[in-house]
């Protein structure tokens, strides 16, 4: 009677204990897709958020994009800095974070001096002391930057040898990554607003898609670095990428304030994007190969050769572009940080939204010195404006003769030119 009591309640505490075990799964299986959907929604409007106060800028105009990127350069900074800063427990180091923000500056003024001498010279002309700083710019440049250095190597502690030379190294690095892109970006911009917005606008939708794709249908892991990425959200990124780009390549190459080089008009003392559309942004017509006529069932699409472009960009956007976000992963890692900060909540840091932008950045700038732009008729001129009268007088002396020997211009046109420029 007793054993059969006992055996009774061991039954009875073994049931109440398996009901406690299945209610304890059931309500962390439901924490947990809970908390996943609570990600998803907070990821989802931030990113609305931030897509709104990205096309509220492009609307702005120019000079609150460049001031835009100069404020993510400067956040990112901050942000690489001071992991490294807590990494490397270099809090008595003397001077260290002065001399960082001070090579930013040395670094910042280099790079947008390059820009005013290019983009402005019709505002340095009429500037003595503007003249006298682009003149000597890289040599005023190359003093501040020297000055750094030397303050640096006063700085050196001796029992903080290797910490120090981690941390000046870190600092270099971290300018490489984050300034000189950001550099690069801007000389997007004023190559056309297009080839600012269109490349951005392609690694947010990239990463978008991935998203999306990745969590409703992601079940084969992709790559280690990011245990969250899979090869179903890798794919359908690829595909919804090339789309978004073709279509808003086609929306943006039909107006100029998109496709004309952004320059300064020193009448208005504004930007103008105003011009005559090149070659890639007027719509032609494309003859398809037969095999494609005979599986599309007609042979020919009206295109903008842009488009053709958008497709290499968003290719790239695709397929090499998160590996600039599997190498935020592993640096991350590395430290063993989640995110390089918690400015975005549910996003991470302004660099965790903008790893995957300054690689995509790189390659635009070097696509377009490669296969788009060509001569500059405009800052030839610039550059010819600033010189002595002599060497004006020789450069046209030069030219007339070329343009003689390969008949051009008959000789009669050239000496009455002459006629009038000197008299």
């Amino acid at each position: 009677m007793t054993v059969a009591m006992h055996r009774s309640e061991d039954m009875s505490f073994g049931l109440k204990r398996r009901k406690r075990m299945d209610v304890s799964v059931c309500v962390d299986v439901y924490l947990s897709v809970f908390s996943r959907w609570k990600n998803w929604w907070i990821r989802g409007v931030l990113s609305l958020a931030m897509i709104s106060g990205f096309f509220m800028v492009i609307y702005l105009g120019p000079i609150m994009l460049i001031l835009v990127v100069m404020t993510i350069q400067i956040k990112c900074f901050q942000e690489i800095i001071d992991i490294g800063y807590r990494v490397y427990h270099s809090y008595e180091l003397p001077w260290f974070r002065t001399l960082s923000w001070y090579f930013l500056i040395c670094v910042n003024y280099f790079f947008y001096g390059e820009t005013l001498a290019e983009y402005f010279g019709a505002l340095v002309q009429r500037e003595d002391s503007l003249q006298f700083l682009v003149r000597y710019h890289r040599f005023i440049s190359f003093t501040l930057y020297l000055a750094g250095f030397c303050m640096f190597v006063l700085s050196l502690v001796k029992k903080h040898y290797r910490l120090q030379f981690y941390m000046f190294a870190w600092t270099h690095v971290t300018l490489l990554i984050v300034v000189t892109q950001s550099h690069l970006v801007i000389q997007n911009l004023f190559e056309g607003m297009i080839w600012f917005i269109v490349p951005i606008s392609i690694v947010i939708c990239n990463d978008i898609m991935a998203y999306l794709f990745g969590f409703f249908f992601g079940r084969t892991p992709l790559i280690k670095l990011s245990p969250k990425k899979t090869w179903e959200g890798f794919i359908g990124g690829f595909f919804g990428t090339l789309v978004c780009g073709f279509i808003l390549a086609y929306l943006l190459a039909q107006f100029q304030y998109f496709v004309c080089p952004v320059e300064y008009n020193s009448e208005t003392n504004r930007f103008t994007a105003d011009c005559e559309p090149s070659d890639i942004f007027v719509m032609q017509k494309y003859t398809f190969p037969f095999a494609v006529q005979n599986i599309l069932t007609w042979k020919t699409v009206n295109l903008y050769p842009y488009q053709i472009h958008s497709v290499v960009l968003s290719t790239f956007a695709s397929l090499i572009g998160p590996f600039g976000g599997f190498f935020a992963s592993g640096f991350k890692r590395a430290f063993q940080i989640k995110d390089f900060a918690d400015t975005i909540p549910g996003h991470g840091g302004i660099m965790d939204r903008f790893d995957c932008q300054y690689l995509m950045a790189t390659f635009t700038h070097v696509y377009i010195a490669s296969f788009i732009r060509g001569p500059n008729p405009s800052k030839v001129l610039q550059q010819l404006l600033v010189l002595q009268p002599e060497q004006q007088l020789s450069i046209f002396n030069a030219m007339r003769d070329r343009l003689r020997d390969r008949g051009i211009l008959p000789p009669a046109a050239i000496d009455c030119f002459c006629f009038f420029l000197f008299f």
